[in-house]
């Protein structure tokens, strides 16, 4: 479940070995190098603490084991397939996840606001006119004008967004011919846009369809460019009256084991699960060995120590697992009172 197309380098006993099929047909190593197996873990053991409680707290509680998160997809299909409108769940009064990185291990972090980033990606298909290589004045250089695409965005990010805001373009992938003599007929790029405001976003992405547009009809071709969106995840803003009770208990549970959550430019699609106006809360918790941390802190590289994506990855199973279902636990427990209720009703949540 979110397991990612990358070789496991960790060399633990329990490093994953499976190949599987991908949606473009090629067979990949994959691995959970996001640690969504973390994820999946302790929601189990936090919902098995919930029940085991169920005479101690009122109202429904309901744990969801979303799928896809890695291509933005998972939250949205569970709407599109009604989870809350075709009865499959209630409607709930306030939503709540989490996601392991690689802080210290058993640390819980917390922030009110925006906490990641919105991002949308696209993938470009350009069409240009194809040919022998010895003859490139007879054809339209699809290789060309993509490069001319790549270099021309970042011009969005340094004069379009103002500095004051985030905003990041990534080409991420270039694909055109097999062979060097032949000049292709057409290129793929994939585009990540991102950015925390969504006016930002919004604009980032305009920018990005003017320049497509444009580049194409400065090299002459013959037919537009293809831009199909394949993802589309907004920003994540923690609903301030939902983080401040979270943080005062974790930090009445945890103690020295919290920290303020950093604002990330990564992305979740987390926020979509939950409905307009119902407020909702996203933290970290952490999954590092204290002393490989306290080193790398020491030495200055913090950003060198292996995180989520890297083939590197490898989550110290405790203390992480039990904060994580701690966390979850007590999350679910703030809100499943009368008395917290009340506090939702009188936010108008």
């Amino acid at each position: 479940m979110d397991a990612l197309p990358v070789l496991e380098k960790t060399n633990l006993p329990y490093a994953s070995k499976v190949h599987m099929k991908d949606t473009d047909g090629k067979s990949k190593p994959v691995m959970h190098a996001c640690g969504h197996d973390m994820h999946v873990t302790c929601l189990m053991a936090a919902s098995t603490l919930l029940h085991s409680a169920r005479e101690d707290w009122k109202g429904t509680s309901l744990c969801v084991f979303q799928p896809n998160e890695e291509r933005g997809g998972g939250a949205q299909a569970m709407i599109d397939d009604g989870l809350y409108d075709k009865g499959l769940a209630p409607v709930p009064d306030v939503v709540l996840g989490q996601h392991v990185i690689n802080i210290k291990a058993g640390v819980v972090a917390t922030r009110a606001g925006h906490v990641l980033a919105g991002k949308r990606v696209f993938e470009v298909r350009i069409h240009g006119r194809g040919g022998h290589g010895n003859a490139p004045q007879d054809c339209i250089d699809p290789v060309v004008l993509a490069s001319y695409i790549v270099i021309r965005l970042q011009s969005i990010i340094s004069r379009e967004v103002d500095p004051n805001e985030m905003a990041l373009i990534t080409c991420g992938s270039i694909h055109a011919g097999e062979a060097p003599n032949i000049i292709s007929d057409e290129a793929i790029l994939k585009v990540d846009i991102r950015a925390y405001s969504p006016d930002v976003l919004d604009k980032a992405v305009e920018g990005f369809k003017r320049i497509v547009e444009a580049e194409c009809q400065t090299s002459a071709v013959t037919e537009k460019a293809d831009i199909k969106e394949i993802e589309n995840v907004p920003p994540l803003i923690n609903s301030p009256e939902i983080v401040k009770p979270l943080t005062k208990i974790f930090k009445s549970f945890f103690g020295s084991m919290t920290e303020e959550m950093k604002v990330d430019t990564a992305s979740d699609d987390f926020s979509i699960l939950a409905p307009k106006e119902v407020p909702y809360a996203y933290w970290n918790f952490g999954s590092t060995d204290h002393k490989v941390w306290e080193e790398a802190r020491r030495q200055g590289k913090l950003n060198e120590l292996p995180g989520n994506h890297s083939p590197l990855y490898a989550p110290l199973i405790e203390p992480t697992l039990k904060a994580g279902t701690d966390a979850l636990a007590l999350a679910a427990l703030t809100f499943l009172t009368e008395e917290e209720a009340a506090v939702h009703r009188r936010y108008g949540t």
